[in-house]
């Protein structure tokens, strides 16, 4: 099989006439000892494909066919006169095999098991029992010790839930207030107008406008992590969809970006307020804060984000809503959680 010429030769003891083969196919020519050419196509000019070839066995297999390898390839075209070439040829039957189809999308990533791992990433994955399902003191407390990167990583969580997004009633969009805050800097933008460009600047808002603000954001100004409009704006934010959409920044009503009371949408976003939505595979991805983080904060974040999902629980959501829950560092490994053990804990305070 030559992959690259996408040909595939058999043995035979004959090869029908040019005329009969779909694709047109003239007969194989063996031009030395060696190689042998190929032509492809109709009418007088058609592609020529010459193959350098090694015989496997000297000795002669089936009723003529000759076990042979492919080791080069060469492509060209020659014109051929009517009638030229055409015949029955013994040696091997020529057959076009379709290429495959390049790999697109997740199906062109490299397998994990694929994947070289780095001895620092090896080290510490011995840390853990792959297969145990840890309760959450234990997983927040080996989640810290096994950070050791060079920068401050960050937490995260993620969530396989039993939904299908693609379902109306089946998607999850929401909002999370983690009382120990993210630990990151939040850059608010307030798009308003009138009395309300005063409430948002006096708020801490990192820049408030109009319809100038939007004219910047279509020119390429994306420096900014949250856009807060209020609903008098919406009509005009319309024809920012394909430039803030992809990038999960257009004001939503489900997200509280989209509100009348804008002082009090800045303060929720720069205490730690945070959007959260299921991927068309029913995953939710959170980063619920900094692995410098006291093991308390840490526990305290993660659990207000499992009881946003579980009070958002979509109305087509059926069976066993929760599937698995991992949660991880950075640039480590990933901590399997106890999910019955993780819905019933509670906090000292609160029990």
């Amino acid at each position: 099989m030559a992959t690259g010429a996408a040909l595939m030769f058999t043995g035979g003891s004959s090869t029908p006439a040019a005329r009969e083969l779909n694709p047109p196919l003239l007969p194989l020519k063996f031009t030395s000892p060696s190689s042998l050419a190929l032509s492809l196509g109709g009418g007088r000019t058609r592609k020529r494909i010459s193959l350098y070839y090694s015989l496997a066995s000297p000795a002669v297999t089936g009723r003529g066919g000759l076990p042979f390898s492919v080791a080069a390839v060469h492509t060209g075209e020659e014109t051929f006169e009517e009638g030229e070439n055409e015949g029955r040829v013994g040696g091997g039957v020529a057959m076009v095999v379709a290429p495959p189809k390049p790999r697109t999308g997740k199906a062109a990533l490299i397998l994990k098991r694929n994947m070289t791992r780095s001895k620092r990433f090896l080290e510490i994955q011995k840390l853990k029992e792959i297969k145990r399902e840890y309760d959450l003191k234990t997983a927040i407390s080996l989640l810290k010790g096994m950070s050791n990167a060079k920068f401050v990583e960050t937490a995260e969580a993620h969530f396989r839930l039993n939904i299908d997004p693609k379902y109306n009633d089946q998607q999850l969009r929401a909002t999370v207030n983690f009382p120990k805050g993210t630990g990151q800097t939040v850059r608010v933008v307030v798009l308003t107008q009138g009395e309300k460009v005063d409430e948002a600047k006096d708020a801490g808002a990192d820049l408030v406008g109009g319809e100038d603000l939007i004219e910047q954001i279509k020119g390429g100004f994306m420096d900014f992590d949250k856009l807060i409009a209020s609903p008098d704006m919406m009509p005009k934010v319309a024809s920012l969809g394909k430039i803030l959409g992809p990038r999960g920044l257009m004001p939503n009503p489900k997200a509280g970006t989209v509100t009348s009371s804008i002082p009090q949408a800045i303060a929720e976003f720069r205490q730690g307020k945070v959007e959260y939505r299921a991927d068309k595979t029913g995953i939710v991805h959170i980063r619920f804060g900094k692995i410098h983080f006291p093991e308390e904060d840490l526990l305290a974040n993660l659990l207000a984000a499992v009881k946003s999902i579980e009070a958002n629980r979509p109305s087509g959501a059926k069976g066993v809503y929760w599937r698995s829950a991992h949660i991880c560092s950075s640039m480590g490994p990933s901590i399997r959680l106890n999910i019955r053990e993780m819905l019933d804990y509670k906090l000292p305070e609160d029990a």
